[in-house]
């Protein structure tokens, strides 16, 4: 048996080379080596193969048995290995076939994924994505694993260890049903802290939140009533209830059940970032997503 540590992949190069061309001179004009270089990497190949490889003859040099036996399968491994070191081919959305796992919260699958679908439908039919729900302490893991590609994450608590991009800056708003008597105006603060009103708590039953921070510093409280996990529920809730919500902006801009007003006190809003591993970092296809979903957020 060959030790491969043995073998340099010049040499595999060379002897392919050779065995085209049966003439060292020309074997060396196409390698662009001198002929004593190739000579001595043919004295080389015949020790590693304990065969002379090549032989003296009367039109050029002739192949052993030994070489005939190596050419084919010589070809077809330097073939794979070209093919293994090329850059990968430029991405065809047209023509694809994959499946894309992205990570979201139904908010950010509604703002984010929503408006890239239609196109995404359209420019890459052979596609598929999987949404998944978003477990903000299994992510890294998850993408390191090669089980999601893809992940939606407000900036606070991303991982620094993924890629991050900067999709856009919420901000957050009142909102209530179309017809809602306390939101023909912009209401007051202490208007405000009567309204009955509904939260989303995503760790599910909890009934504080960011307003309720600010509110505590000025020494105020708001009647909070209803707790739910998801946004489309609170939604709905909205729309044929009398409750109030404090919402990002994006979620309710076009919805058109729903009233929307300045709140009477300013929430700090959230940067929302898309994250990625770094084993994707370089893939056309994964880059082709990011863009895309760029390319779609207004």
């Amino acid at each position: 048996m060959i030790n491969l540590s043995r073998v340099d992949l010049n040499l595999l190069l060379t002897l392919d080379v050779l065995l085209t061309e049966h003439n060292v001179t020309r074997a060396a004009q196409r390698l662009n080596l001198s002929q004593p270089s190739v000579s001595i990497q043919l004295a080389r190949l015949r020790e590693i193969f304990a065969d002379p490889l090549l032989l003296p003859g009367p039109r050029g040099m002739q192949p052993t048995a030994r070489a005939e036996a190596l050419r084919e399968p010589l070809r077809q491994a330097l073939d794979a290995l070209e093919r293994a070191v090329a850059p990968p081919d430029a991405f065809d959305p047209a023509q694809a076939s994959v499946t894309w796992r992205i990570v979201a919260t139904d908010y950010m699958a509604a703002v984010i994924i929503l408006p890239a679908l239609r196109r995404l439908r359209a420019v890459s039919p052979g596609t598929r994505l999987a949404v998944l729900e978003l477990r903000p302490e299994q992510i890294v893991r998850q993408a390191g694993q090669q089980e999601v590609d893809l992940i939606f994450h407000t900036r606070d608590g991303a991982p620094p260890s993924l890629h991050q991009r900067h999709l856009f800056t919420e901000r957050y708003v009142l909102a209530g049903r179309a017809d809602h008597p306390g939101l023909k105006r912009r209401p007051t603060l202490a208007q405000f802290c009567e309204m009955e009103q509904v939260i989303v708590s995503p760790d599910g039953g909890g009934f504080s939140a960011a307003t309720d921070v600010a509110l505590a510093n000025k020494g105020l409280s708001r009647r909070v009533v209803l707790s739910v996990p998801h946004f489309l529920f609170m939604l709905e809730t909205l729309a044929n209830t009398d409750l109030v919500a404090m919402l990002p902006e994006r979620l309710v801009k076009h919805a058109s059940a729903l009233k929307i007003v300045e709140p009477p006190l300013e929430i700090a809003g959230f940067d929302m970032m898309m994250l990625w591993h770094e084993r994707v970092h370089r893939d056309p296809s994964h880059i082709w997503l990011r863009q895309h979903i760029m390319d779609s957020i207004r």
